[in-house]
């Protein structure tokens, strides 16, 4: 287990073992969130790294890495505990069946924890061998307000009573990293219990840096033209704009495509590694394509 960063460029630096390439400003939220332990909530565009922070974080620190997927209708059973009701019903057939079905035992055995499932708010408060985990609660901003509501409660805490089995508190509140893509506006008393940061496409130097890291077989050409055409179409007015994770794909891409340099018939053989709507996809082809590609050149050759 590797100790907590005590500065904000160890905290970079950590990240960057993991071929996170993270600014000064990330670096310095994140440190603070560790430092403090105050969840850490981020915000920005599907596909800017979001998630990929917690992942990061999470093999940094050799800590477990447990992810609740947010999703519209998700309450509080999914997300902290069920009982194993077809597990019961075969041990009330067995008991039965042997004759041993005395009433009080049998609810005791059938309410212990053989017959609890888990899920992952419970599993984080959990004891684990590496420390403390890495809480990553993802897409918040997909569920409703009365599971904000709960999720409030059990984050101010690190506690939940079964009422089975009592109250379970987590010895060390572990690392929780809260996500939004912000198709809705996530309550300000849960914001207000968290260190906050917008995480935004990144620049053109941070993006190559991060291809590079994340590819090291694509040259630097190929990489400096694929990060220019792609923040060129983020430009476009288009439905949803290619994030980092849709320029690193698209650069698997050519590479598995022997690509040596971008033109025109490429990007139209491989769009859809980087636009995920058919309307999006129209708008960029043909002589738009190569339009595109001149201005892209344009930039690079300001460079």
């Amino acid at each position: 287990m590797t100790e907590l960063p005590q500065t904000i460029d160890e905290t970079i630096a950590l990240l960057g073992e993991e071929d996170y390439i993270a600014g000064r400003d990330l670096g310095t939220v994140a440190f603070l969130s560790l430092k403090l332990g105050k969840p850490l909530f981020l915000e920005g565009e599907a596909g800017t790294g979001k998630t990929e922070i917690a992942k990061a974080i999470a093999a940094a620190l050799g800590r477990r890495l447990i992810r609740l997927q947010c999703y519209e209708g998700l309450d509080s059973a999914s997300a902290l505990y069920e009982w194993n009701f077809a597990a019961q019903m075969i041990a009330i057939r067995t008991a039965e069946a042997a004759g041993s079905a005395q009433r009080s035992a049998l609810q005791r055995e059938l309410f212990s924890e053989e017959f609890l499932i888990k899920r992952p708010l419970l599993e984080a408060m959990e004891p684990q061998s590496a420390g403390p985990p890495v809480l990553l609660i993802d897409e918040l901003d997909r569920t409703d307000e009365p599971f904000e509501a709960f999720l409030l409660e059990a984050l101010s805490d690190f506690q939940v009573t079964i009422p089975e089995l009592g109250t379970i508190r987590a010895e060390e509140p572990p690392i929780v990293i809260l996500t939004s893509n912000r198709t809705r506006e996530v309550h300000d008393a849960l914001k207000r219990r968290c260190m906050y940061h917008w995480v935004d496409y990144p620049s053109f130097e941070r993006e190559v840096e991060i291809l590079t890291a994340r590819l090291p077989g694509a040259t630097e050409k190929l990489t400096r033209e694929v990060v220019a055409f792609v923040q060129v179409l983020r430009g476009q007015d288009l439905f949803k704009s290619p994030g980092v994770a849709e320029a690193i794909d698209w650069a698997r891409c050519l590479i598995a495509l022997d690509a040596v340099a971008i033109t025109p018939e490429v990007i139209s053989d491989t769009l859809g590694a980087l636009l995920k709507y058919q309307d999006d996809i129209a708008k960029i082809t043909g002589s738009e394509t190569a339009r595109l590609l001149d201005e892209a050149k344009a930039q690079l050759a300001a460079e």
